[in-house]
C-alpha cells in the first residue's frame, strides 16, 4: 500500500516519527512522508497534499476526571467528524468531566509534539477508542507524533493496537 494523495510514501522509519512511535511500530505495517511542519494541521494538510478529509483520522487525547482521579484516553475519529467526549468517551472512562488533555499534559504523558499525536505508541495503560467509522476506510492517514510527517495505513493496523477498543457512534 502507498498512501493517498501527492506525498511519497515509503516504509514508516525512525527517521519520520517520534521515539515512541518508532518504538512501537515493530511489525506494523505503516508508511510515512514528510510534510511541511506548518501545515499539519488536518484541514490545510489535506488541502496541500490532496488527502481526502475522510481519509485522515484525528487522534485526541482526553482527560477524564472522577474525584482526584484522572485517567488518559486517545480518540481516533475521521477528520469528518468529532469525538463524543461528554458522552461515549466519559462514560468508557468512568468520569465524572472529561476534555481535551491540556497540551503540555498531552505532550509530556506522550513523548510527541502537538499536533502530530498518534494512537500508535501511547502509554500502554491507555485506552486507544477508534470510533468504527475509520475502519470502512481502505486506508488512513494519521499523525506520526511529529508535526513534520504523516503515516499512511490499513485501518485493522489501528484496531489491533495495545488497548484499542472500535466503538459504534464514538464520534458524530
Amino acid at each position: 500500500m502507498n498512501g493517498p494523495g501527492t506525498l511519497d510514501w515509503a516504509p514508516a522509519g525512525p527517521d519520520l516519527v517520534a521515539e515512541p512511535v518508532a518504538a512501537a511500530l515493530g511489525g506494523l505495517t505503516a508508511f510515512a512522508a514528510s510534510i511541511d511542519p506548518d501545515l499539519a494541521d488536518t484541514a490545510e494538510f489535506c488541502a496541500r497534499y490532496g488527502v481526502e478529509l475522510a481519509d485522515s483520522a484525528n487522534c485526541v487525547i482526553i482527560a477524564g476526571r472522577r474525584g482526584e482521579v484522572t485517567r488518559y484516553a486517545a480518540c481516533v475519529v475521521l477528520a469528518t467528524t468529532r469525538a463524543d467526549v461528554n458522552g461515549v468517551v466519559r462514560k468508557r472512562l468512568d468520569a465524572r468531566k472529561a476534555s481535551f488533555a491540556a497540551m503540555d499534559d498531552a505532550v509530556a504523558l506522550t513523548g510527541m509534539e502537538y499536533g502530530g499525536i498518534t494512537p500508535i505508541g501511547l502509554p500502554p495503560d491507555w485506552p486507544v477508542l477508534i470510533d468504527a467509522a475509520v475502519l470502512t476506510r481502505s486506508s488512513v492517514v494519521i499523525g506520526s507524533g511529529l508535526r513534520r510527517s504523516k503515516i499512511a495505513l490499513a485501518p485493522d493496523v489501528l484496531a489491533g493496537l495495545p488497548g484499542a477498543e472500535v466503538i459504534e457512534g464514538l464520534a458524530g
